[in-house]
């Protein structure tokens, strides 16, 4: 997913022959401006068609009455071949059907996201964090409205790009909505709303906690290279997903971020390594992080977060204030004004919330931009990978202008090195 020369490139149509796709490609148009506020068919597509990709493709499609899938893409023919067959199993009814193209485009190959881009309004990007940046960027450039997944970037020079770009979609009136879904679920939105109101006071301190146990990982295929075995188990290595703690724990971060209205933190240290997950089938992530994070204003952050197995699992996240504390997950605070969110408060799936939202606002003509809170989210992960690598106190403002660029050399399905694991004290700052 690079401006690389393409290695391997195919377009096929799900219900012809693979030649009559060739020759219906010939014929594609690319749509290259935003699709304006107002009434008519908004077309979707996904690039990064594993299970939350094919999760936020449906919520895409159920999000607006005039809403079609028009093309998936991703790296792997088989990954977009599995998500069409879930979709049509999925959309069967006939007062569903019309949801999904007669021909839906499947497109593989690196640039197969360029593809899927020039035949959509809206695109949905859930492949692996590395790529989101280049992805972004060329949506963007092609005046398309995006759903972006987590994290948004691995290293601080394509943060720093994707940052432009979300500048870039404002001016365009493009909507970028960030897959950051508790911001969407509407106990944790009233919730927070009484935080920033003032209601547990000042803000102290923030304790946020992502203990989890292991994931998957898909072992290694006869004919794989070392990139699509990367590519494929992308969970365990750092170029791929920024390590766990940027992953999966930044919707964590995301909420000491949201409680102090995107703030940043003036310095983070603390510790993390390799307990557990030794074997090199785990790549170069670490299994655990303990850090903290310290602000101007005298207020620290806290955050734990593992994924170990046969551990307790223990997702929770606390703000502390002068007057109260506020139980994020309870929904709840405690102190001088206490509050609980109503046994039978409205209830929602956070999920399709985001992209109900995004499309509202896009036939509305007013696009959602989420781009601030998910760079400086993204950005507070990276910070604590980094004070755990290197055992170093780590300044944002240094970060920020951080030379640290993770991509590998090139983009191919060939030989590809893999990293060394961070070692503290060893590895360097950059």
């Amino acid at each position: 997913m690079s401006d690389a020369p393409t290695t391997r490139r195919r377009f096929i149509q799900s219900s012809a022959t693979a030649a009559a796709g060739a020759t219906a490609a010939l014929n594609l148009t690319a749509a290259t401006t935003a699709y304006a506020a107002g009434k008519g068919t908004l077309k979707v597509g996904l690039v990064g068609c594993g299970g939350r990709g094919t999760g936020a493709i449906q919520n895409a499609m159920n999000a607006d009455d005039d809403v079609q899938l028009v093309a998936l893409g991703d790296l792997f023919l088989d990954q977009a071949q599995g998500t069409l067959r879930t979709v049509k199993r999925n959309y069967k009814d006939p007062a569903k059907a019309k949801k999904v193209a007669k021909n839906v485009n499947l497109y593989y190959g690196w640039d197969a996201y360029k593809r899927v881009i020039d035949d959509v309004d809206v695109v949905c990007m859930a492949t692996t964090p590395h790529f989101r940046p280049m992805m972004l960027k060329y949506a963007v450039d092609q005046g398309k409205h995006s759903f972006v997944e987590k994290p948004v970037a691995t290293d601080p020079v394509h943060l720093r790009a994707i940052w432009d770009t979300c500048q870039e979609a404002k001016k365009k009136n493009l909507a970028v909505v960030s897959g950051l879904c508790w911001r969407y679920h509407y106990p944790k939105v009233e919730t927070m709303k009484r935080v920033l109101d003032g209601q547990i006071g000042d803000i102290v301190s923030i304790e946020t906690i992502y203990n989890a146990g292991t994931l998957w990982h898909k072992g290694r295929g006869d004919k794989w290279s070392d990139m699509e075995y990367q590519i494929r188990n992308w969970l365990y290595f750092t170029w791929l997903s920024g390590d766990h703690i940027v992953e999966q724990a930044i919707h964590s971060l995301d909420k000491m971020g949201w409680a102090l209205k995107e703030k940043e933190p003036a310095r983070c240290w603390g510790v993390g390594g390799r307990q557990v997950r030794t074997d090199p089938k785990y790549g170069n992530v670490y299994d655990h992080f303990s850090l903290v994070y310290e602000f101007d204003n005298g207020i620290r952050g806290y955050h734990q977060c593992r994924q170990m197995s046969g551990t307790a699992s223990r997702v929770r996240d606390y703000i502390y204030g002068t007057k109260g504390i506020a139980d994020i997950f309870g929904h709840r605070i405690e102190g001088e004004k206490p509050w609980r969110y109503p046994r039978r408060g409205k209830k929602n799936n956070m999920y399709q919330t985001e992209h109900d939202e995004m499309f509202a606002s896009i036939r509305a003509g007013k696009s959602i931009n989420n781009g601030e809170y998910m760079c400086k989210s993204t950005m507070l992960a990276i910070m604590g990978r980094t004070a755990a690598y290197t055992g170093q106190i780590i300044d944002w403002k240094k970060l920020w202008n951080s030379k640290q660029n993770l991509a590998p050399p090139k983009y191919e399905l060939g030989p590809l090195a893999e990293r060394p694991v961070a070692m503290p004290g060893r590895t360097a700052f950059i």
